[in-house]
């Protein structure tokens, strides 16, 4: 018998402990995640009792790989847009809890004494709460459909994309032993420049790939394509400095703005369960009962941190945010635990060898008791808030309700600032583009270009092929918005404002000469003044060139078209209302749906007949008839059992055809006896108006509404019927037919009970 490779035993180990403790977990009503790190503590070395994983190292490489499949999963379910409907109060929530969580973590590291960085990576360890198990405890406690659990998950979504920029800037720091402000401006720029770099060029090529390879994409295909993805994104963020966690996050949030996203997150969970677990349990592997108890003090005062830290901060954030009291409370005791991205922190430390042996079990620790501690801390946030309420100062309460109500008046952007800020962002995500452009084509174009052609004419070639490359997004820095409504009503508002205008033209037409000379002067040894001209030459033939104006156009709208093409496809497929049924609000109308059932007298007639215009003021926009869409009906169009109708209408409107669709849908409440089917038998006499015409002739199925089943002769044999056959005298016709009408047919006298 041949002997098993160490990694399986261990893989083996692994699995049976997780599968066991997963079970265990889930009828105990416990989150998994910690029955992974109770299975990683039994499979672990510090337990003399049990089989022991041998290699550990080859668990940990899987353990990396749990990590970058966790990480894409998350950018999965994560949207770029999410961050702009959380909303302000989110933001300012999840901001300050971070913030003062880090300090906090800083604080109680140093009390300790602790090293820096040890100090930094238990703040970024504490300060972001749970994901998974917040969920499921609302889901336990029956609390996912109150107010407040919103603005719960909100700030949990803006935590998970601010602890990836955590990631990267610990990792800054660790690499670089300090922690000057300097160096972290650095990385958070690098950091910037590559996420709207990476975000912009994915948005606009992988959707367009997916669109072109969609007839090849089964199911088996499409998961290695988008692993495929995530791992390219992962080798290229190793390689641009960060780490394989941000890289596999932003493949996933690029993936989750294409229509894809939901099929690629199903086909990608198993496998992120899969290495998820044995993540978690590598997790329980490192901890150290001796090291626990060893530490026994650290751990209840951070345990006691985090809970009285994030119920104090996430109280005030929230109150920051211009929320009542009892909401900021209930916010603040639901966050109060650490979880997923505490362990994902903590390895990351351990991987780069800057953080102490002992952090990594401190950390899981605090983990399992704030856990443990999360439904009851729930529930514990109204009785709290009553508390605070009865004892509070009146000028305090007063206060508050007055910055709670203050928050919510409306402030209108300025059109200044309106301009200014999409200037800003246009100037921004392009130059970012064109830069990094220029750095391909001089790392990759220029060399190549220089060895294939001798002389100027590698560069020349090169300057041509960049310039070329360059000249639609500096058109768009230079031309964008110049002719926008605010620009126009600014321009025409007040002569004053005409000087900056123009500067604003000026100062992005000046960029686009600097990008310009920058590629010519590195290519060629030529005066500055021949540079510049040659610059402005080019700028010139960029604005007045239709060509490029229709290329810049195309680029831009198939990108926007790519960023939207999930919520199109929602649109198409009334799972969302479309973007302008939110402008009809400010003129007192509204873009309703109604499912058109099967009872109703409308199914079968046409728009026309039915005339909603006219007897209700309701107009059909769309019909949504399973996955097709039909898109301004006209009046021959017919409604079917099952249509969606989208209309517009007023609120009175709308509620008067809503009855009307009810009634429509009313049952007379003799319906069932009336619809009972019975089989009957008649004979055809020489008085019967039926002889020696056929059962076409007859008229008995459309005048009558009845089916002759079978004809009965001499022979006293059942036959089917032929329906241009004529009935002979001494015929038994069997018929079915609604009872009203089998006895319309021939009168029930004359009719015998059938079989």
């Amino acid at each position: 018998m041949s002997d098993l490779d160490p990694l399986m035993s261990d893989l083996a180990l692994i699995l049976i402990c997780a599968g066991i403790m997963t079970l265990l977990f889930k009828k105990l009503k416990q989150p998994l995640v910690l029955g992974y790190v109770v299975a990683g503590f039994l499979a672990g070395p510090h337990t003399p009792f049990t089989v022991s994983v041998m290699e550990q190292a080859s668990v940990q490489v899987w353990a990396d790989i749990g990590v970058v499949f966790l990480l894409f999963a998350l950018g999965l379910e994560f949207s770029f847009k999410k961050i702009v409907k959380v909303g302000g109060p989110a933001v300012i929530a999840a901001c300050t809890i971070i913030f003062c969580m880090i300090m906090l973590g800083v604080g109680v590291g140093s009390a300790f004494g602790w090293s820096k960085i040890d100090c930094l990576f238990l703040g970024g360890m504490i300060a972001m709460s749970s994901t998974t198990i917040i969920y499921k405890a609302f889901d336990d406690l029956g609390m996912r459909k109150k107010q407040f659990t919103g603005l719960v998950l909100s700030i949990l979504i803006l935590e998970d994309i601010l602890a990836i920029v955590l990631m990267v800037m610990l990792s800054t720091v660790a690499v670089r032993h300090n922690v000057e402000g300097t160096e972290m401006l650095e990385s958070v720029a690098k950091l910037l420049f590559f996420l709207i770099l990476w975000f912009v060029v994915g948005i606009y090529a992988i959707p367009l790939l997916l669109k072109k390879c969609r007839k090849l994409m089964s199911d088996e295909t499409l998961l290695i394509v988008a692993l495929a993805l995530c791992f390219g994104m992962v080798v290229l963020a190793a390689r641009t400095g960060f780490s394989a966690a941000f890289g596999a996050f932003i493949m996933g949030s690029i993936l989750a703005e294409t229509v894809e996203a939901e099929h690629i997150e199903k086909l990608v969970t198993p496998v992120k369960d899969l290495f998820g677990a044995i993540f978690f349990v590598s997790v329980g592997m490192m901890v150290d009962p001796s090291m626990i108890v060893e530490y026994a003090v650290p751990i209840l005062v951070i345990t006691l941190a985090v809970i009285v830290g994030q119920a104090l901060f996430g109280t005030l954030g929230v109150l920051l945010a211009g929320q009542p009291l009892k909401t900021a409370m209930q916010c603040g005791f639901s966050l109060t635990q650490i979880g997923e991205f505490a362990f994902i922190i903590a390895s990351l430390g351990v991987s780069l060898h800057v953080t102490g042996h002992f952090l990594y079990p401190i950390v899981v620790a605090v983990s399992v008791i704030t856990t443990f501690l999360t439904p009851y801390m729930i529930r514990l946030a109204e009785p709290a808030s009553t508390y605070v309420d009865a004892h509070l100062p009146e000028r305090w309460k007063n206060f508050l309700a007055r910055y709670a109500s203050g928050s919510h008046t409306v402030n209108h952007e300025s059109v200044w600032k309106k301009l200014i800020v999409a200037l800003l962002r246009i100037t921004l995500v392009y130059s970012i583009v064109c830069v990094a452009i220029v750095a391909l084509s001089f790392r990759f174009l220029v060399p190549l270009c220089r060895e294939s052609l001798p002389g100027v004419w590698g560069s020349l070639l090169a300057a041509v092929v960049t310039i070329v490359c360059l000249s639609p997004f500096l058109r768009a820095i230079m031309i964008k918005k110049n002719h926008s409504a605010e620009f126009v009503t600014l321009w025409n508002e007040d002569r004053g404002n005409r000087a900056p205008l123009v500067a604003t033209i000026v100062l992005r037409v000046l960029l686009a000469v600097g990008f310009l000379m920058f590629v010519i002067s590195g290519l060629f040894e030529v005066s500055v003044g021949l540079v510049l001209g040659i610059a402005v030459l080019l700028v010139v033939l960029m604005v007045v060139s239709r060509q490029l104006k229709k290329k810049s156009i195309l680029i831009e709208r198939r990108f926007f078209q790519n960023l939207r093409s999930r919520d199109i496809r929602a649109e198409y497929l009334g799972e969302k209302k479309p973007q302008y049924a939110g402008r009809l609000l400010s003129k007192d109308l509204h873009l309703a749906d109604y499912d058109l059932p099967g009872e109703a007298d409308w199914a079968g007639r046409t728009l026309a007949e039915l005339n909603f215009g006219k007897r209700f003021g309701v107009h059909v926009v769309s019909i949504l008839r399973g996955k097709k869409r039909i898109n301004i009906p006209g009046a021959s169009v017919r409604l079917y059992p099952g249509d969606k109708m989208q209309v517009i209408a007023t609120d009175a409107e709308l509620n008067a055809f809503g009855e009307a669709m009810n009634r429509a849908c009313a049952l007379d409440a003799d319906v069932v006896e009336k619809s009972e089917m019975i089989l009957r038998q008649f004979r055809i006499d020489d008085s019967s108006p039926f002889l020696h015409l056929s059962i076409r002739e007859s008229g008995i199925r459309d005048k009558y509404r009845c089916l002759v089943v079978g004809v009965e002769r001499e022979e006293n044999v059942l036959r089917a019927p032929d329906p241009n056959e004529p009935f002979l005298e001494g015929d038994v016709v069997w018929i079915v037919g609604e009872s009203t009408d089998v006895y319309r047919l021939a009168g029930q006298d004359s009719l015998n009970e059938g079989l």
